[in-house]
């Protein structure tokens, strides 16, 4: 495999979480007046990001396979946690 496929193999990988990330981050600003601990939409996407594509590591190395819907779930509700976090919900 060459270095154009490689990387185009890598993006793929990490494309869901990048746009999940994205996603959630547009509307939790659309739909959410309260202000994020990460000043800014880019810190914000990338801690999101962070921790999507860390979640489809998992699933690779922990399933075996790429792709599989148990990894997606695990996707979501990483994602989501993660926005959680960064808006302090808690409060």
């Amino acid at each position: 495999m060459g270095p154009i496929a490689a990387a185009n193999h890598l993006l793929n990988f990490i494309a869901p979480a990048l746009v999940v990330a994205l996603l959630l981050v547009l509307a939790c600003r659309l739909m959410m007046r309260r202000r994020s601990a990460a000043s800014g939409l880019w810190k914000q996407w990338a801690v999101v990001s962070a921790v999507g594509c860390a979640v489809l590591l998992a699933g690779l190395v922990g399933l075996g396979r790429d792709g599989k819907m148990l990894t997606y779930a695990g996707l979501v509700v990483g994602c989501a946690s993660a926005q959680w976090v960064l808006l302090r919900g808690w409060r």
